[in-house]
């Protein structure tokens, strides 16, 4: 995956998060889209990748936030390293790519609730319902990136064979 992807996957992470917090303010929905987007150009692209996507999407989902800058940019940096390395060691197909994202959610949540506990000098209260809830959004949020990446390759070919072929010299 190339820088320009990278940066496309982290804005339209970032542009749908925004965009669909009005659904997770009121708490009827929990979901980390800028995670899902992490760990997509970490699995498609390494840990590299995954470093540079965690860092840029965390740093703009603080800033949006308005919480306490750099805390998800950390938590998403590490998170996508480790599934960067873990996604280009082993070849998985979109099914299994599902579940590393659904384990990287886990990871994300206690990582963050960790390290928020570290800063406010107490343990925060981790709402396991909401944990699932955000586990079975991101997946299946996943799936269907992961699905369309597939998808698209042949649907252009296909949409590339069907055009009408030019009017060149050696037609005619």
């Amino acid at each position: 995956m190339k820088l320009t992807r990278v940066f496309a996957v982290v804005a339209a992470a970032v542009l749908f998060q925004v965009a669909f917090a009005r659904f997770a303010i009121g708490g009827r929905f929990t979901f980390d889209f800028v995670l899902v987007g992490v760990v997509f150009a970490a699995v498609e692209s390494g840990a590299v990748a995954g470093m540079l996507a965690g860092t840029i999407g965390g740093l703009l989902q603080d800033v949006v936030s308005g919480g306490v800058v750099g805390v998800s940019g950390l938590v998403n940096t590490l998170v996508g390293s480790m599934t960067g390395a873990f996604g280009t060691r082993f070849v998985v197909k979109s099914h299994a790519r599902v579940l590393i994202v659904a384990a990287a959610t886990v990871v994300h949540y206690l990582m963050l609730a960790s390290l928020q506990g570290v800063i406010a000098q107490t343990w925060p209260v981790i709402v396991w319902t909401a944990m699932l809830e955000a586990v079975v959004i991101n997946a299946v949020v996943g799936w269907f990136g992961f699905y369309l990446t597939e998808l698209l390759p042949g649907a252009v070919a296909r949409g590339r064979s069907r055009r009408r072929p030019s009017l060149s010299r050696r037609q005619w």
